[in-house]
């Protein structure tokens, strides 16, 4: 057996890891107890990393979501390329702020702030953070659902490598550019000063832990960590059949839209397994369009690919703690062709990319499924974003809510109900923080009952969400699912779709799809998003009988679906075969849910009795 050989002693090294992971924990808190908004405070849309002067990843903040973590290393390098470019550097006291979405990141309202770290003369890393802002200037209020921004443009303030600070003194004058052009300044710019303090708080932490243990053995101890992630990996990848495996997924896109160019989108992923590498291709997605649904590749695309592989191979349920370094990446390689959704050109949009990029991960997982079929789940429920805004004694109020989803079925477990997905990774926003700071009433808040896509082990169940307007203001929405339902794995069924009303259940009621543009409502009007469920794993017919009174019990399942179910089983064991009986779950549950009566939807199986399973 071959020895490993390391820089520094594993002892050293752990400890050393101990105390940079610290750090960010650090930041995270910093950045949460400081922030204004609730899109930083509640749902914790940030993130916090310290990198090596190369710009690797070293660890992230614990609270931090993958898709505002992640992305950081990219961020700086597009910060480096851009000071290449004007002949610029980095020097002691600077801080830079940078959201450029074709020059690393994620998004056009996830802005970083970074602070180089320098031990005496010598640069030797970086403390950055990333969070979502709820107004940049855009085409229209709120960050979120500017779903007919037409370029890159019309998506808010470009902030491209600036110095906010430079060698220690502030540029009032970009304060006062970004103050005079966000609709909430106090929002916006208290979370930038939360961030920017976070950011220093971690460069001076990062130089105590190189003063206490010296620059080489951190620097060494940084590799052998980086190296341990890549041996763990690649451990995990060799253990897979090489090969090549496909799977495909649909975006709604723009459903209401005359051009065909705009709807239906497709989604390719083929990975390839060889060795110890994994190489991710998305030839064959469908083009770039000029709305903003399309990916940034560098921090999109290659963190929803990044987390999804993390995520199947390496699970914290089933591994010992792993490193969140660069290290971690090292065997993966990606690869889509230039102007299709997973790698536009500049300055096609991207804003709303989020639920692209979440669908870039669901399909990855299908395309693992045969080799890995008790690591995946079915088809999982994308989410809903929408941005409330309003002027309130002359001065703008915006609300950013992430309306959760749900996991599809899992070998062994049922999928996970309401909540944040893949690579997102988010807190619900608690309906008492809303009603308190906004002018909005939370009317209704459950799981959707009969959604869930039957299965050995059924969809997660996702949530309906109905919020009133409390006084006139306006809304935008991006969102998916609500053509396309999460698909069922190994015979299970599809979850139910998901779905927009406005004033439903009045005589001014309206669907409306799954995005749309700023639009205004007046004082007492109801928006509902209803989340799409997740899709069954394995055959329904094989699901337990106590599982499936449990779940009329809980008001998952209606007693009418409960009694379909299991007079199919009936069928199945007396030998006539699953075709004897109609299972009520593959008649779409949205469909079902329409014909229920606001008034009356909500727990009807809680008044059943036992003789339901007689």
């Amino acid at each position: 057996m071959s020895t490993i050989q390391t820089r520094v002693d594993p002892v050293t090294a752990a400890v050393i890891a101990g105390a940079l992971d610290s750090i960010t924990v650090e930041m995270g808190h910093k950045l949460a107890r400081m922030s204004f908004s609730s899109i930083i405070r509640e749902s914790e849309d940030f993130g916090c990393v310290l990198c090596d002067d190369k710009a690797r990843q070293l660890c992230e903040s614990s609270q931090s979501t993958p898709l505002q973590s992640g992305p950081i290393p990219g961020y700086i390098r597009g910060i480096n390329r851009r000071f290449a470019e004007y002949c610029e550097e980095w020097r002691p006291g600077d801080v830079v702020v940078h959201n450029h979405s074709y020059l690393g990141a994620s998004h056009q309202p996830d802005v970083a702030f970074c602070v180089p770290v320098f031990f005496g003369e010598e640069l030797v890393g970086f403390s950055a953070t990333t969070a979502h802002h709820l107004d940049l200037g855009a085409l229209t209020p709120g960050s979120c659902g500017i779903v007919d921004a037409t370029d890159a443009y019309a998506e808010g303030l470009q902030l491209a490598a600036i110095k906010i600070e430079e060698e220690g003194r502030v540029n009032e004058w970009v304060w006062r550019l970004i103050r005079d052009n966000v609709r909430a300044p106090h929002l916006v710019v208290g979370d930038m000063n939360a961030q920017v303090a976070a950011a220093k708080v971690g460069a001076a932490r990062f130089v105590e832990l190189i003063d206490h243990y010296g620059l080489d053995t951190v620097r060494d101890a940084a590799e052998d960590l980086m190296d341990y992630a890549d041996r763990l990996l690649r451990r995990e990848i060799e253990r897979l059949p090489d090969g090549t495996y496909t799977a495909e997924g649909y975006l709604d896109g723009f459903a209401e839209d005359p051009d065909p160019a705009h709807r239906d989108l497709r989604i390719v992923v083929t990975v390839t397994v060889q060795g110890s590498e994994i190489h991710v291709d998305l030839a064959g997605t469908s083009p770039q369009i000029d709305l903003p649904i399309n990916m940034p590749f560098e921090g999109t695309v290659d963190i929803a690919v990044w987390v999804t592989l993390r995520s199947i191979l390496l699970d914290a349920a089933t591994h010992d703690a792993v490193p969140t370094n660069s290290g971690l990446f090292r065997a993966i390689s990606i690869s889509a062709p230039e102007g299709c959704l997973a790698n536009p050109r500049f300055p096609a949009p991207s804003i709303a990319r989020f639920c692209s990029g979440n669908l870039v991960a669901d399909t990855l997982m299908r395309a693992l499924a045969p080799v890995v079929p008790d690591r995946v789940s079915a088809g999982v429920g994308n989410l809903k974003v929408v941005a409330y805004s309003g002027l309130s004694a002359g001065h703008h109020w915006v609300h950013m809510d992430i309306h959760e989803a749900s996991y599809g079925g899992r070998y062994g477990k049922d999928g996970l109900d309401a909540v944040d997905t893949l690579y997102a990774n988010t807190r619900n926003n608690p309906i008492e923080d809303v009603e308190t700071h906004l002018p909005l009433r939370v009317t209704r808040y459950e799981l959707v009952e009969d959604g869930a896509g039957a299965g050995r082990w059924r969809g997660g169940l996702g949530s309906e969400r109905e919020v009133e307007f409390l006084d006139a203001a306006g809304f935008s929405l991006e969102g998916e699912g609500s053509v396309w339902a999460p698909p069922g794995l190994f015979g299970g069924q599809p979850g139910a779709p998901g779905e927009v009303w406005l004033n439903r259940g009045s005589e001014r009621e309206q669907q409306l799809p799954s995005k749309f543009p700023y639009r205004q409502a007046q004082a007492g009007e109801r928006l509902c998003l209803i989340s799409p469920c997740g899709g069954g794993y394995g055959d329904p017919h094989e699901r337990d009988r106590a599982a499936v009174e449990r779940d009329v019990q809980e008001g998952y399942v209606s007693p009418e679906s409960a009694r379909n179910l299991l007079r199919t089983h009936r069928a199945v064991a007396a030998g006539a075969g699953p075709a004897a009986a109609s299972c009520s779950s593959q008649v779409p549950a949205s469909i079902r849910r329409r014909r229920h009566s606001p008034a009356t939807s909500r727990w009807v199986a809680n008044q059943t009795s036992s003789k339901l399973f007689m």
